[in-house]
């Protein structure tokens, strides 16, 4: 009898300590390098969740280039259909990407197109959504963040507007550990703030 109730106690207190998650958010970086500062960027604004959330971030790096040929009634490539399902699954989605000439990298546009196949069955629909940017540069990734912007619109993304988040200089912005400095996380939380607010009032 004594070993019953220790076993019970042992099991009770595990499910204590599982964590509890009403709403997934995920994380699309639009940078393949190993220490992207986007991905730095994206790290620290998943710190910043609340309790009640958890974040994922979603691999895009394995996508095969959308190709309608690749895909018929019966049988896409796995790697897309492993992808859709996790988006499918996700309550909102933030994207933290650089600019390249002026738009968004390849890998990142490429899972916006294989996301929104096939026709008709867009995993995008209606995902309340925050555009980061951030580049080394003053600009903050400004074209990138507008041109995403655009496609989000077509998508039927709902994108947060104000405040708007371009992180300029974002080298002076990561100390000697690697991590974002406390001033700019200050920030970050009042754009995360605003968009799961944002987020919330779309579900409600």
């Amino acid at each position: 009898m004594l070993q019953l109730l220790i076993f019970c106690k042992i099991i009770i207190d595990s499910l204590k300590e599982e964590k509890s998650y009403d709403k997934k958010i995920g994380f699309f970086i639009g940078s393949l390098r190993k220490d992207s500062y986007n991905k730095k960027v994206a790290e620290a604004f998943a710190k910043l969740l609340p309790e009640g959330y958890e974040s994922v971030f979603v691999k895009i790096d394995d996508l095969p280039f959308y190709n309608e040929d690749l895909e018929t009634p019966e049988q896409a490539p796995a790697e897309w259909t492993r992808f859709r399902e996790e988006v499918r699954g996700l309550d909102g989605v933030v994207f933290v990407t650089p600019e390249y000439n002026r738009s968004v990298p390849a890998v990142l546009k490429n899972a916006l197109d294989v996301g929104s196949r096939p026709y008709g069955h867009s995993v995008w629909d209606h995902k309340p959504g925050l555009v980061v940017t951030a580049s080394p540069g003053g600009i903050g990734g400004f074209g990138a963040n507008h041109h995403l912007r655009q496609s989000l619109v077509f998508l039927n993304v709902p994108t947060l507007q104000q405040p708007e988040a371009y992180i300029g200089n974002v080298a002076n912005l990561i100390d000697e550990n690697g991590n974002i400095v406390e001033g700019t996380l200050s920030f970050f939380q009042t754009i995360l703030d605003a968009y799961l607010d944002f987020s919330n009032k779309l579900t409600e």
